[in-house]
């Protein structure tokens, strides 16, 4: 192990003489303040030359600081059965039918052949045992969900993200633990899809599949060659990061541009609905929507003080007919997803059926959508739409759908799906079958919907139910291609009529979608929010952030909606404010707690939206938030000058599928830890000097601390309370000030609502100037006592604490932006 200190606010080179793995090397490397790894171009003074012909020298501490080591990037090999990573026995027993294919100074494809020729395929790849491990996988076949374990057997099947810990050497240490990780990525490769599985031998397998047993031979084959991406690194977020990257330059695997896709979801254009405050009709109305109904709940939420700039008008707007639910007859549970839609147009409960029509309808959606956006000031409508148009499809008998040419499929489960829990959507439209748009018209299809939505002055739409293309891709090409068709369809579609890639996926948490969409920027990342099952409220938050994972180094992962009267409104209320999401609610009309929506939605119906996508904190990758009694879920985020992180109690409320025999003790109260180094990359915040301290504020108890990078404070919460932390970096200013801005502390998300922050030096006095937006109290860590505050250049009162250095400072009601200047 070497390593050094560097300075860091200058552009150097340097030379190095280093003594690694018995060879003696002389490098030269330049060195800026942006760079996290450096390579290394090589002297060779030894023989013995690295592997791949560079190093790198990375920064060792994950949230700061100067000091760096080095190490040697080799792609990982596989002899004499053995799948190794930089010294480290992976895969045992590999057997010798498994290919591996070095791709980059780490990374390599695994896959395998077969003498034989099929649509399936089951490969052993080896076995694991002793790592601990997270496993994102298929429990039905729309959503995704984490399990954790520490051998082969405890990997599900359709595994779609496998993250093995692997104990290293010293001389591959971090300050904070020997400790690399390893990454298996089942992903497409020609016609197969793969994903992974364990076996009660503790073998990793991975199942490649077309989806098509009746597809020719040269769909159909002996294997993949290319099923999994494997690839290892010393820090978790980067290592998923840098994998997706390899995958979305490969031209083979992705059509599309390079361009787009170089950083995966931060090129993708974001939909401006993401930045505002909005209502989703389905948990308020169902399948009842209703354009009263709508006015009602629009109308309380505006006078409360949190307006709905965005909505989303869910199932139940469309023009459909059900043949297998009939009028007077009992409900059968699940026969609305028989219903086949007749036209793209909207039913008669939006549009009144003729001019003598005295209720009182709307004329049209487009008289309708064009009232509620002037008389409540809405930014953005979106509709909801099936992938296949409606969840039975389309009708193949109606004037209005026969020119897509639909024929009815009935839907085929892989065995992967079959293992796990079944639904009963799926259920019914396996027995009813699916109206299959023509996949030769189906952009025909879109362009005519999507088309007539703009004439109707909607904004974009929520496209549901995407996974059952796998189910009926028989005869039809097979799951890829047929993803691939419809995915590319729907996304010329949504570029050629609407203006702000104005998409939110749904039920789209497979593979076959996460690869074939390559504009979409927008997916939900959760099973449905089920306000009335108190068991599901702890998973849904879990899922969200482990799933984010995979998902948000792609898209923005949705968070679906909540009702802000809850018992677990705060709960969700706090997690969407850390999940860098879209917020919306779905209450009912007149059923709202104003005091937590005032805590996410600001008076002009903005929202505080955190920077990425909230993942799991490092030390929460490997243990159960839910049902291993001891852990609490933490979650971290940044802001432009701070970071939030946010800690919830998930233990004793609820089950993961599949484990539900596992006992539960209710009202567990939890004590855990938490520490500004649980957020990554603390360094990209602000690159100004700082102390090395933090400020912390907690929004539960509204205290403030000073602490150090690794310093710990203690949280403890029973089941379903939760709590929120502001971090932010403590900087000199000049001699005498240190300073931490935490924005407006009434809000979940405080440091969301903070634009800038500038030191202005002057001969009589020196100031900070902050900018942001929003109302209520602004606070901040000070040093010392400032001599006078000024809002928008208005003198005002402010508060301090000399104990806890805590200035406050009352930002006036009805302000929207805001000039904080602090004289000191």
């Amino acid at each position: 192990m070497w390593s050094t200190d560097l300075l860091q606010h200058t552009t150097h080179v340097y030379m190095f003489i280093c003594f690694c793995n018995n060879a003696l090397f002389m490098a030269t490397a330049v060195s800026s303040t942006s760079l996290r790894t450096l390579r290394f171009k090589f002297n060779n003074l030894s023989p013995f030359s690295p592997p791949n012909g560079f190093l790198r020298l990375r920064r060792t501490s994950r949230c700061g600081g100067a000091r760096w080591s080095m190490f040697v990037k080799a792609p990982p090999t596989l002899k004499n059965g053995v799948l190794t990573f930089n010294g480290r026995d992976t895969l045992l027993g590999v057997p010798e039918n498994v290919l591996l294919t070095p791709c980059s100074d780490s990374a390599a494809f695994l896959g395998a052949l077969s003498s034989q020729t099929s649509s399936r395929h089951v490969f052993k790849l080896g076995l694991i045992q002793g790592a601990r491990l997270l496993s994102l996988f298929r429990f039905k076949i729309w959503w995704m969900i984490p399990r954790v374990g520490s051998s082969g057997k405890d990997i599900p099947a359709e595994t779609q993200m496998l993250l093995l810990e692997a104990r290293e050497e010293p001389n591959f240490a971090e300050p904070d633990g020997n400790t690399a990780y390893v990454l298996f990525l089942p992903i497409l490769d020609g016609e197969f899809r793969s994903s992974l599985q364990g076996n009660i031998a503790n073998e990793l397998e991975v199942c490649v599949e077309t989806g098509d047993s009746a597809g020719d031979s040269a769909k159909n084959g002996p294997g993949s060659s290319r099923a999994v991406l494997v690839n290892y690194g010393s820090n978790p977020f980067e290592l998923i990061k840098e994998s997706m990257k390899i995958l979305f330059h490969i031209d083979r695997f992705c059509k599309s541009t390079v361009e787009h896709l170089l950083f995966g979801r931060l090129s993708r254009h974001l939909p401006g609905m993401l930045d505002w405050f909005g209502w989703c009709t389905w948990d308020a109305f169902y399948q009842d929507v209703n354009p009263q109904g709508i006015r009602d709940v629009l109308k309380s939420l505006s006078e409360g003080g949190t307006p709905a700039r965005f909505l989303i008008i869910d199932d139940g707007w469309q023009d459909t007919a059900n043949e297998f639910q009939k009028e007077g007859e009992p409900l059968r549970e699940g026969t609305q997803f028989g219903a086949r839609l007749m036209s793209i147009r909207e039913n008669e409960k939006f549009r009144k059926a003729s001019n003598y029509d005295s209720s009182g309808k709307p004329h049209s959606l487009k008289d309708f959508v064009s009232d509620i956006k002037e008389t409540f000031g809405l930014k953005y409508v979106y509709v909801w739409h099936a992938l296949m148009g409606y969840w039975g499809g389309l009708h193949p008998n109606c004037p209005g759908t026969q020119k897509y040419n639909p024929t009815v499929k009935f839907p085929q489960l892989s065995i992967g799906n079959l293992a796990h829990r079944r639904d009963i959507a799926m259920e019914r439209m396996e027995e009813y079958g699916v109206g299959m748009v023509d996949p030769e018209r189906i952009f025909e299809f879109y362009d005519d919907l999507h088309s007539y939505l703009v004439s109707q002055d909607v904004d974009g739409v929520k496209v549901d139910v995407q996974n059952i293309l796998e189910t009926v891709a028989t005869g039809s090409g097979g799951r890829v291609s047929l993803a691939r068709i419809f995915h590319q369809s729907l996304e010329k579609s949504i570029s050629n009529n609407f203006r702000d890639n104005s998409i939110i996926c749904c039920m789209a948490q497979s593979t076959d979608s996460l690869y074939s969409a390559n504009t979409s920027a927008i997916t939900r990342a959760s099973d449905d929010y089920y306000p009335n099952n108190p068991t599901t409220q702890t998973l849904h938050i879990a899922a969200v952030a482990f799933n984010s994972l995979l998902f948000g180094e792609v898209f923005v992962p949705d968070w679906d909606m909540f009702y802000s009267l809850h018992d677990s409104a705060e709960f969700h209320a706090i997690a969407r404010a850390v999940g860098g999401c879209g917020v919306y609610v779905s209450d009912k009309p007149g059923k709202h707690d104003f005091e937590i929506l005032k805590r996410l939605v600001l008076p002009d119906g903005a929202v505080l939206r955190a920077k990425y996508p909230g993942r799991p904190s490092r030390d929460c990758l490997f243990v159960d938030p839910v049902m291993d009694g001891k852990s609490l879920m933490k979650i971290w985020n940044h802001n432009k000058f701070c970071g939030v992180l946010a800690v919830f109690n998930c233990q004793g409320a609820g089950a993961w599928p599949g484990l539900e025999n596992t006992v539960q003790r209710d009202g567990l109260e939890l004590t855990g830890d938490i520490s500004p180094a649980d957020i990554e990359y603390l360094t990209e915040i602000d690159l100004q000097p700082q102390t090395g301290d933090f400020a912390v504020f907690s929004f539960k108890s509204g205290f403030l601390f000073r602490v150090s990078l690794y310093g710990k404070l203690t949280v403890k919460l029973k089941t379903l309370q939760c709590d929120v932390f502001t971090v932010s970096p403590i900087k000199s200013y000049n001699e005498d000030l240190q300073f931490a801005p935490l924005g407006l502390i009434n809000m979940y998300n405080s440091g969301g609502a903070i634009d800038a922050v500038e030191a202005i030096n002057d001969p009589s006095f020196n100031k900070i100037r902050i900018r942001g937006r929003g109302e209520g109290v602004f606070g901040a860590y000070m040093s010392s006592e400032p001599k006078v505050c000024y809002v928008n250049m208005e003198e005002v009162h402010f508060n301090f604490s000399s104990e806890e250095h805590f200035l406050t400072v009352i930002v006036p009601i009805g302000t929207t932006s805001w000039e904080i200047d602090i004289n000191h």
